[in-house]
């Protein structure tokens, strides 16, 4: 069973990729509910610490962060050594990116995975949870797509998960490693990056003049469906695996049974901004034709009945709420000032 302290929560933790957008948001989570943290995040220059910069001081104070690179096997086991449960974010996951740098995906996703398994392996680790993907999927052959659906990756990235979700189960398989996968349906929410579809309408609307007219919101492919999932349930969903004996073993959607079109998503984000639009489809933004996955849509069953989890952001009106605290967000300069909505970022 994975470790819990006394409020009934994970307790030595170790979050890698903590600085990305689902990361940091799972550190405050695990903070507040009193787990003690350990943040790996990738090693900079600069010292940046991610989206852990802009944490309150109570959370970095309370966690203690260790710079590296899933890459290397000894910076893992490093990092890992002490800790009960792990929590395996880090990955690259930009899919147009992974057009360009196919070689960069497979030593992240893929060795940085095998790094995590065979270091949790060998130090008796109590559970580890491993980040999946709806990508895997490719586009739905059936709907809504349950973990049975058959795994059809249609980009270089979506190829990588599928190899890391393998060598983490067989690793369960092999070595009886207590390996827990969740495959997120397309989190949203504060922090995403710019590349993301919501944050690429948001900030592009952020910044439109009313008085010019209707705005004009580029975009890529406009009629793929995607089932759209709030950080928080994300979140919820790792601190459900986490606790389950019965994930062990097992792979487990986190979405929540709605799907809905980017084209309806921006309209949906122009209602909430109260901004007129027109759609403009660049040719940069889109995937090359094989490579799009048209629909996505989530069968959840299995994450409510096998851990206990579903979204509090579920259906239309969950989804508006999701939208108008990510807009809320965005909607500060101070939190688009990294971001570069002029530019189609890969």
């Amino acid at each position: 069973m994975a470790a819990v302290s006394e409020r009934g929560n994970v307790s030595k933790v170790l979050v890698t990729g903590a600085g990305g957008f689902i990361g940091s948001h799972l550190v405050e989570r695990l903070v507040a509910d009193g787990a003690e943290v350990r943040a790996f995040v990738e090693y900079d220059s600069r010292g940046s610490w991610g989206w852990l910069d802009e944490a309150a001081p109570e959370v970095i104070d309370a966690v203690e962060i260790i710079a590296g690179d899933i890459r290397d096997s000894h910076a893992v086991r490093q990092a890992m050594s002490g800790c009960d449960t792990v929590l395996h974010l880090a990955a690259l996951i930009g899919i147009p990116y992974s057009y360009l740098a196919p070689e960069s995906y497979v030593d992240t996703n893929v060795t940085g995975t095998l790094n995590i398994v065979q270091a949790a392996t060998d130090l008796g680790v109590a559970r580890v949870v491993h980040t999946s993907t709806s990508e895997v999927y490719g586009t739905a052959q059936y709907v809504p797509i349950d973990e049975a659906h058959p795994l059809n990756p249609q980009s270089p990235y979506a190829a990588t998960k599928v190899g890391a979700d393998q060598i983490a189960l067989s690793y369960g398989r092999s070595f009886g490693t207590p390996v827990s996968v969740i495959r997120p349906f397309n989190t949203y929410g504060p922090r995403q990056s710019a590349r993301a579809v919501i944050p690429t309408i948001i900030t592009q609307l952020a910044t439109h003049d009313r008085a010019s007219g209707p705005a004009t919101v580029r975009l890529g492919a406009t009629a793929p469906t995607r089932d759209f999932t709030y950080v928080g349930d994300t979140v919820a969903g790792f601190l459900a695996a986490a606790k389950s004996d019965r994930a062990v073993g097992e792979v487990v959607n986190i979405g929540t049974n709605f799907e809905i079109s980017v084209g309806d998503t921006a309209r949906t984000i122009a209602d909430l901004m109260n901004v007129e639009i027109e759609v403009e489809t660049e040719d940069t933004r889109l995937r090359p034709d094989a490579s799009e996955v048209e629909r996505l849509w989530c069968d959840n069953t299995k994450a409510a009945e096998l851990i206990g989890w579903q979204p509090s952001h579920a259906g239309l009106e969950g989804f508006r709420r999701g939208l108008e605290a990510t807009i809320g967000w965005f909607a500060k300069p101070t939190n688009r000032a990294g971001y570069k909505a002029h530019i189609y970022n890969v």
